[in-house]
């Protein structure tokens, strides 16, 4: 199911919104990428299953989108870059609409799969508090799990698309007891979620275990500088 995002100059999916600012019909400086990663959060809470492919593919042009209305702030270089992250975006989609297409040819699979990722069970009569997200904005957390995904090798992801409906070690719920035990002493780093050679999957469902987490209001995000490592804390129940 496609996303279909609501903005103040577009409305439609993002796929459609990625091709129009490649093609400079949008301008992106009139794009807040936090109102797109807000509206990608509403729409994981209430998914009753989550396709890591599509959420993969979201992390990695959601950043590309932050880097491109980056560089539209800054005063022009000089020497071009080799990476341009308009042609980054371009290879984004065009990888993003072969995904598309395989995905409605396995809807199938897609059934059998859904009840892998089912959504966890409220547990907490209370509503949940805000986000506690102090020094850091979504956009920076997301870049921080984009940057984590780059690191990730292609030859990790596996070649047989059969393996995509396989269950795998790392689900949400199983990230989320990981987060709540490191940070169970007190307080823990974003880099040390990651195992030694984590995969894109892990870093994938990880970035939503986490989101999931600071839904739910157990833990807490801050950051002192930009591009220091984020700092993950318990949150004190209310009584």
């Amino acid at each position: 199911m496609a996303i279909m995002l609501h903005l103040d100059q577009f409305d439609g999916p993002l796929d459609l919104l990625l091709f129009l600012v490649g093609k400079a019909k949008i301008d992106i400086r009139d794009i807040f990428v936090s109102e797109i990663t807000n509206q990608y959060i509403q729409y994981v809470s209430a998914a009753q299953d989550v396709d890591m492919d599509e959420a993969s593919a979201f992390v990695q042009m959601a950043a590309t989108l932050l880097e491109i209305k980056s560089r539209s702030l800054l005063p022009k270089a000089d020497p071009p870059q080799e990476d341009d992250p308009e042609l980054v975006l371009i290879r984004q989609l065009e990888e993003y609409a072969l995904l598309k297409e395989i995905t409605q040819e396995m809807q199938g699979f897609e059934q059998a799969a859904a009840k892998m990722y089912a959504k966890l069970p409220e547990e907490y009569p209370l509503p949940p508090p805000a986000l506690e997200i102090t020094g850091l904005t979504l956009d920076g957390l997301v870049a921080a799990f984009a940057r984590a995904l780059a690191r990730v090798p292609r030859e990790d992801e596996p070649q047989d698309p059969r393996q995509h409906i396989m269950r795998d070690e790392f689900t949400v719920a199983i990230c989320i007891g990981s987060i709540m035990r490191k940070v169970k002493g007190g307080r823990t780093s974003f880099q040390s979620l990651f195992s030694t050679n984590p995969t894109r999957t892990e870093v994938v469902t990880l970035f939503l275990a986490l989101l999931e987490l600071l839904r739910l209001g157990r833990i807490s995000c801050f950051q002192d500088n930009t591009y220091e490592d984020i700092i993950l804390t318990p949150m004190k129940k209310r009584a």
